[in-house]
C-alpha cells in the first residue's frame, strides 16, 4: 500500500470526481484501473478560500477484488482524500470501515490521527458509562446522530470496575493509563478547565470525614504523567461537585443549598488561590451531573426535591429562575406517563442532554408490584428556546442503559 502523504494539503481539484471508465489518476503509482463495481450516490467536495473541505457522499461498494495500488477515492490524490475523509465525524469512521481494507487501514493509522490531531479535528463527544455497561463507555456523535461502543478502560484490578487515572485519546480512540492522584480518594470534585484536570476533596480510607487536598493534571505538557500538589481548599469537602465556570474551578458541597451550608470552594486557576463564596447552588444531592455550563457562560442545574426542575440565573449571584423539567418518561404498554430517576444530566455545544435513567412501572397483574424498568432512552433540547421542547434521539446501544455511573462531554473547538 503506497504511502499516504499530508502535505500538500492544498491541490487542484480535478475537473471529474470519478471518471467514468473507474480509471484512477492522481495517485503515487502509475494509472491503474481499479475492478470494482462502485455505486457513487451522492459526491460532493467544497473547498473553502480557507482550505476547509467538506465531504458528503455515500458509497456503495461490491468488492471483486483489492489492487494493491488503489487510489483512497479515484480521481483524488490520496492527501486530499485524507483530508477529506478526516473532516468526517467520529460516528461515521464504523461506516467508512466497511467501504475498503483501503479505508479501514488509513481510518485506524497513525497518520490519520496525527492528521487529526494537527488540525484539532477532535468531533463533539458525549461519553455515557451506565450500571449495566460492565464497565465500557459509549460515546453519541450529535454530527452523525450514532452511539458507539469505546474499548475497556485497561484495568489490574480484575474485582473492581476501576482503580486509578485514565486518559482518552479521540483521535486514536484509545485509552492509556496514567499516573494516579497523588493522594488516593473517591467522591472527589473533578472538573477540566484550559485543558488540565483539576480534582479537590473527597475521602479516603484514612480521611473518612473529607479532605481539603487538591491537584492538576496536564495531559499536554507533562510528559512524566505526574499530578501537581495545588493549595488546599479551606475547608474539607466530601461527596462534592466540581464545575468549570468563567475559567474557574467550583467545588460544591453536598450540602449546598441546605439553610445551614451556603459556601462553596472557588479555585482560581490563574493565581492558585482559594475563596469561598457564600452562595446558593440548587441541585439534586443524588445526582454528581447535576449541574452543566454551556459555552462558559450559562449555568443549568436539575433540582428533584418533589419536581423534577430545571433551573438557571442570569448573573454570577442572581436568583435561581424555572425555565422548564426534565420531560416525563412515555412506556409504550403503560396508560400514564412516569418520572424517571437516576439518569443523567449533560451538555454539548447548545444543548441539554437527558440520558438514560430508570421508571418505576406499576404491574397490576396478580398482587399487583411495581417493576423496575431500565431506559436507554435519551432527550435533547435547546434551553434559549422557551419554552423548552424536548425530541427524543436515538438510544444507548448495546448493554447501556439504567443508572448513569459516569456522563462527560468533548466539544471541538471551531
Amino acid at each position: 500500500m503506497p504511502n499516504v502523504t499530508i502535505n500538500s494539503l492544498l491541490p487542484s481539484l480535478p475537473h471529474s470526481h470519478a471518471q467514468s471508465d473507474m480509471t484512477a489518476t492522481n495517485c503515487d503509482s502509475p494509472e491503474v484501473t481499479v475492478p470494482c463495481l462502485v455505486v457513487l450516490v451522492v459526491v460532493g467536495v467544497c473547498v473553502s478560500p480557507f482550505g476547509n473541505f467538506l465531504l458528503s457522499f455515500l458509497f456503495i461498494f461490491f468488492h471483486l477484488r483489492e489492487p494493491v495500488n488503489q487510489c483512497v477515492i479515484p480521481g483524488l490524490p490520496d492527501d486530499l482524500a485524507l483530508r477529506c475523509l478526516a473532516k468526517l465525524s467520529h460516528g461515521h469512521h464504523g461506516v467508512l470501515e466497511t467501504v475498503s481494507t483501503k479505508w479501514r487501514d488509513l481510518i485506524r493509522s497513525s497518520d490519520f490521527a496525527n492528521f487529526k490531531a494537527r488540525e484539532g479535528w477532535c468531533g463533539n463527544w458525549l461519553f455515557v458509562l451506565t450500571e449495566c455497561s460492565s464497565n465500557e463507555w459509549v460515546a453519541y456523535d450529535p454530527e452523525a446522530d450514532i452511539w458507539h461502543p469505546l474499548p475497556k478502560i485497561p484495568t489490574t484490578h480484575a474485582d473492581r470496575k476501576h482503580v486509578g487515572f485514565s486518559c482518552f485519546d479521540p483521535y486514536r480512540k484509545k485509552w492509556s493509563r496514567v499516573a494516579s492522584m497523588r493522594t488516593p480518594r473517591s467522591h472527589f470534585a473533578c472538573s477540566v478547565i484550559s485543558g488540565k484536570v483539576y480534582v479537590a476533596g473527597g475521602l479516603n480510607l484514612s480521611c473518612t470525614r473529607g479532605l481539603a487536598l487538591a491537584e492538576v493534571y496536564d495531559p499536554l505538557t507533562d510528559k512524566s504523567c505526574r499530578w501537581e500538589e495545588l493549595p488546599p481548599m479551606l475547608n474539607p469537602q466530601m461527596n462534592c461537585l466540581g464545575l468549570s465556570y468563567k475559567g474557574k474551578f467550583y467545588v460544591l458541597s453536598d450540602r449546598v443549598g441546605l439553610p445551614d451550608q451556603k459556601t462553596s470552594e472557588v479555585l482560581s486557576p490563574a493565581d492558585r488561590n482559594w475563596c469561598t463564596v457564600e452562595d446558593i447552588w440548587p441541585f439534586s444531592r443524588e445526582m454528581q451531573f447535576a449541574a452543566q455550563v454551556i459555552r462558559d457562560d450559562r449555568v443549568y442545574t436539575v433540582v428533584d426535591l418533589g419536581e423534577s426542575l430545571i433551573k438557571t440565573r442570569y448573573t454570577d449571584k442572581g436568583e435561581w429562575h424555572n425555565v422548564g423539567s426534565v420531560p416525563s418518561v412515555i412506556l409504550p404498554d403503560h396508560p400514564r406517563p412516569l418520572e424517571a430517576f437516576g439518569y443523567g444530566f449533560a451538555s454539548l455545544r447548545h444543548e441539554l442532554y437527558i440520558v438514560g435513567g430508570k421508571v418505576l412501572k406499576w404491574e397490576e397483574s396478580g398482587a399487583g408490584r411495581f417493576d423496575i424498568v431500565k431506559l436507554g432512552l435519551v432527550r435533547v433540547c435547546d434551553p434559549s428556546a422557551m419554552p423548552l421542547t424536548w425530541r427524543e434521539i436515538r438510544p444507548m446501544c448495546g448493554s447501556a442503559y439504567g443508572s448513569i455511573v459516569g456522563c462527560a462531554s468533548l466539544e471541538e473547538k471551531y
